[in-house]
């Protein structure tokens, strides 16, 4: 008889919960009532049914060659995203039985029925190594995954290279911090340095709302409280209210994707309390104008005056590769001086954009000015430069020396 396969480290199907190993030391507390089933036994690790890889072998080759995401299917060979590119895998084509073996290593009965009714499934998953952000749907081929990894360990602004005005902003006690970019910009990562160095740094109340939990923070100088919608709490909304009187100093909304959202964002922030959020928007002044495109005409006025007075400052971020075949992040940052707080009260955001690049004593940059000092750096290449530009004759000129 062969020799019985060796156990495994079972990824632990989480909804926003932390490994059972933490850091602590701790084991995990018990379920809540309301909270899903446990998982599953965990299969033998050589081995999915039908005699292809396990899901935590493709998801550990990932993480080893520091991919981002795996994009798994019914029909389809499996691929990763290297460094913003989509590669292929020499794995076979995945049958339906595989598939299916796949969903029973990261979610339990429960969740498995829930996606076979609903036809969609968001959460997340932890193994040892990495917590990955889980998407699962029906597609004409069959249903497949997307996962994105998320390392254990949340890397420091300093590892990051992000600009010194960006821990800056930590140290206001109350206000609105917006990190905006499109869907795989480092908004996650950017926010959880941040969230990382007040954990370290200062004796705060911390309370993160998201759907669903990517980066597991524990407690050090401050208190932190991490709530993933669906789980720990059934509505987005009501959960940004509930904060309210849980007496946070730092509340950070995953996503401020509705007008009620926004609102009650802005009260946090005007009553006392250092919010975080993110917005899906290329550019800082576009973020303004995207809440303010949220409202009538009629309505922006005291909208204008709210984000006046409660923003301290908006992180556009996007992620280029560069020369040694990794990745770097490049910013456009406004910060609400008296000046910028000005133009938005009467509604000027062409004038904001206009300064933006002479503001630089401030801390703000453009994404053109950001993009060529990783330039002139030797970190990208020319065309990189014009290719990430978001005003590329300008980019031009510049790598010209004309501006």
């Amino acid at each position: 008889m062969p020799p019985p396969p060796p156990p495994r480290a079972a990824a632990i199907p989480l909804q926003g919960q932390a490994s059972p190993q933490t850091e602590m030391g701790q084991p995990p507390p018990a379920r809540a009532a309301g909270h899903r089933a446990a998982a599953p036994p965990p299969l033998p690790a050589s081995a999915a049914i039908g005699g292809g890889p396990t899901l935590e072998k493709i998801i550990r080759e990932a993480f080893d060659k520091g991919y981002s995401d795996i994009h798994v299917g019914v029909g389809e060979i499996p691929r990763y995203r290297n460094r913003g590119e989509i590669t292929t895998t020499d794995y076979p084509k995945t049958t339906t039985e595989a598939f299916d073996s796949w969903l029973t290593e990261i979610l339990t009965p429960e969740q498995i029925l829930e996606f076979r009714e609903s036809l969609d499934f968001d959460g997340a998953a932890q193994y040892d190594f990495s917590r990955v952000r889980i998407n699962i749907f029906e597609s004409l081929n069959g249903p497949a995954i997307v996962m994105r990894l998320i390392p254990v360990e949340i890397l420091t602004m300093q590892q990051l290279n992000l600009p010194p005005v960006i821990r800056d902003m930590c140290h206001y006690h109350k206000g609105l911090i917006l990190v905006t970019g499109p869907t795989g910009s480092g908004k996650s990562t950017t926010m959880a340095a941040m969230i990382d160095y007040i954990n370290k740094e200062m004796p705060k109340h911390i309370i993160t709302i998201e759907d669903p939990v990517e980066f597991v923070h524990i407690s050090r100088k401050s208190l932190i409280k991490q709530r993933e919608v669906g789980v720990h709490t059934k509505k987005f909304q009501n959960a940004l209210k509930a904060s309210l009187r849980e007496d946070p100093d730092i509340i950070l909304v995953g996503e401020m994707r509705d007008r009620e959202t926004i609102e009650t964002a802005l009260k946090a922030a005007q009553t006392g309390h250092l919010v975080f959020g993110t917005l899906h928007t290329n550019s800082a002044v576009k973020t303004v104008e995207r809440i303010l495109g949220m409202y009538e005409p009629e309505q922006q006025a005291p909208v204008r005056v709210a984000i006046a007075e409660s923003l301290i400052g908006v992180v556009a971020q996007g992620l280029c590769r560069t020369t040694d075949g990794k990745r770097a992040a490049f910013h456009e940052i406004l910060i609400n001086t008296d000046a910028i707080k000005d133009y938005i009260l009467r509604g000027q955001l062409d004038e904001v954009e206009a300064i933006l690049p002479n503001c630089t004593f401030d801390g703000m940059c453009t994404m053109n000015q950001s993009i060529y000092a990783l330039y002139e750096a030797g970190r990208i290449t020319e065309e990189t430069a014009l290719e990430q530009s978001p005003k590329q004759n300008e980019m031009a000129q510049m790598l010209r020396g004309r501006v």
